[in-house]
């Protein structure tokens, strides 16, 4: 019961920090991993006034016991990601971030880097699945950088990302390589 009693003030203390970043116009980078993201969904829908950013597409893991299940877990990570993006309009989405190696691509291992058309082919069902959920006017492209920097280079991933934009509209490329991020972060 101490447990319990410590966890509930712990909640409650994180809650009323929660609504301060709201009453004063700060934002929430969350980044987490996909089993986590139904944490994140009940925080969206309950703080409806903060305005929160879904890092690195969820965080889709591919180490430790998620190694090489990718295609088995993606359904679970798509169903989560879903239900970030409905919980509330206060919530945007990072594309990027997947370089890093615990989503378990393995990029960061091999002689030769991948080209950018090797890191859209791989990313692309993580970016259309967010783009779809979140819609292009609450996605934005990212860097990551320097972290990323251990699966590729800056230009090369910057070069994936206008692959997997090409077929997007002016309008929706501006909004996710430009004004989605403008308008977050308030610049």
């Amino acid at each position: 019961k101490e447990s319990s009693a410590a966890s509930d003030v712990y909640k409650r203390q994180f809650q009323e920090g929660f609504r301060t970043l709201g009453r004063m116009g700060l934002s929430f980078e969350a980044w987490l991993y996909h089993p986590q993201l139904d944490e994140l969904a009940f925080l969206v829908d309950a703080f409806p006034d903060n305005a929160i950013v879904l890092n690195h597409v969820g965080g889709p893991l591919g180490v430790g016991p998620y190694e090489g299940r990718q295609k088995e877990l993606f359904p679970a990570w798509k169903a989560g990601v879903e239900k970030v993006a409905v919980a509330g309009d206060n919530v945007c989405v990072k594309l990027g971030g997947l370089g890093m190696p615990v989503n378990g691509f393995g990029f960061q291992d091999r002689a030769v880097p991948p080209s950018s058309q090797e890191l859209a082919d791989t990313w692309r069902p993580y970016v259309e699945t967010c783009i779809e959920a979140f819609g292009p006017n609450r996605c934005m492209f990212e860097s990551n950088f320097p972290v990323d920097k251990v699966s590729g280079s800056y230009r090369t991933y910057w070069n994936a990302f206008k692959r997997l934009a090409a077929g997007a509209s002016d309008a929706e490329k501006a909004a996710m390589f430009h004004d989605v991020a403008a308008r977050f972060y308030k610049i």
